[in-house]
């Protein structure tokens, strides 16, 4: 037993790891991701309920020269990546690139292909349907392109360099952008709306989900992979994620099937006190969340400090 842990072991040693193969699907994994991302936010987008602070921005901007998204999208990163380059070019990668020209480009032609496919389909239940799912889709397109750990988006490294060069916390850092970015939007005509708000302050909670359920696993699955490349691997690593993503929505369904039957079966003093448990438990989750974020904060930064030495 303690031999075959000690071969596991090495399998994923990084000395041991194919760097083409993971690099190859870290990139296709990073491409995935600014794909579905583009996806949720052309939902967003075409459901009218309005996009997150800097595309909101950026389609006030097309308007306002005249020009498509992609181009207002692409001139605007262009100018952040340039100051990213001076400031801390470690925050740059292959994701970088993905991100910046090819986010703006796809939701300008996904909305076409949206327009063609749902012509005049603005209504209650679409846009409902449309924030729902272009939340889920936003986010966990977010969570799969910063969890292929290829460079994050020009507009996403601002906060983490404001931060350690105003020596302030990262949460006030990305809040103060978003607030800055949603104003611009507002004011030249951009894209907020209810969306704005929620992306600007409470995805974070759905990203980490998608990271924990679906990236995190996506990665370990890329590792083992390029630590033995084979069909062979390939097709248990496919197995794996699928079986896992399978487990987790069964079980949400299952809790969620739970919940519904035992609602029925309470008396009104038993809800209000569920009510109030639940209502209890959720702030404590929110507190543990709250810390541990902290605690991120501050290890990254620390190493970023030990980089920058």
């Amino acid at each position: 037993m303690i031999s075959n842990t000690k071969e596991d072991s090495s399998d994923n040693d990084p000395a041991n790891i194919n760097k083409f193969a993971d690099v190859g699907l870290r990139t296709l994994m990073a491409f995935v991701g600014i794909a579905i991302l583009s996806s949720g936010t052309t939902l967003l987008r075409e459901g009218n309920v309005g996009l997150d602070p800097f595309t909101a921005m950026n389609t006030g901007l097309a308007a306002k020269i005249n020009t498509g998204l992609g181009n207002a999208q692409l001139m605007v990163n262009l100018i952040i990546f340039i100051l990213i380059l001076i400031l801390d070019r470690k925050k740059i990668g292959i994701g970088t690139i993905l991100n910046m020209t090819l986010v703006g480009y796809e939701i300008q032609w996904l909305s076409s292909a949206y327009k063609m496919i749902l012509p005049n389909s603005i209504n209650i239940f679409t846009t409902v349907a449309n924030l729902i799912v272009g939340l889920l889709l936003f986010t966990l397109g977010s969570s799969l392109y910063m969890g292929a750990n290829l460079g994050v988006a020009p507009y996403d490294a601002i906060a983490p360099i404001a931060s350690i060069r105003l020596h302030i916390k990262y949460r006030s850092a990305r809040i103060t952008q978003d607030v800055l970015f949603m104003a611009t939007a507002f004011f030249i005509g951009g894209a907020v709306g209810f969306a704005t708000i929620i992306v600007a302050f409470f995805t974070g909670p759905l990203i980490t989900y998608w990271d924990t359920h679906v990236s995190e696993k996506v990665k370990q699955g890329i590792t083992n992979f390029s630590s033995t490349p084979s069909l062979s691997t390939a097709g248990k690593q496919l197995a794996s994620v699928g079986k896992s993503s399978y487990y987790t929505v069964r079980r949400a369904y299952e809790l969620t099937e739970q919940t519904q039957r035992q609602l029925s079966n309470y008396s009104n003093q038993e809800l209000n006190d569920r009510i109030e448990r639940t209502r209890n438990r959720s702030k404590q989750l929110g507190q543990v969340y709250e810390n541990t974020q902290k605690q991120l904060r501050l290890l990254q930064g620390e190493a970023d400090k030990r980089r920058n030495n």
